[in-house]
């Protein structure tokens, strides 16, 4: 396989990143299946925020939500929005 480099600014990536760029100029990744690949847009389409919603909650809940969600390394209103969409299904 040709390697192909484009000339690009100076962009720092992350180690993720940095990752993906290695694995995919080994050619590491294939393509999905059409069924596969619709699967994937229906979930990422299904997970879109398209409202906003205020509300009050118990300050130790809060703090219990936010603890569970640095162990799980997502930003807590991330994982709110999980566990409703969770719930709301």
């Amino acid at each position: 396989m040709e390697e192909r480099r484009i000339a690009m600014k100076n962009i720092k990536l992350t180690r993720m990143e940095a990752a993906v760029e290695k694995a995919l100029i080994k050619g590491e990744y294939h393509a999905a299946a059409k069924s596969e690949f619709d699967n994937i847009a229906r979930a990422i389409e299904r997970r879109k925020k398209n409202a906003v919603l205020n509300i009050r909650v118990n300050s130790e809940d809060l703090s219990h939500i936010k603890l569970k969600a640095k162990r799980l390394g997502v930003p807590y209103q991330t994982f709110i929005s999980e566990i409703i969409h969770h719930f709301a299904g």
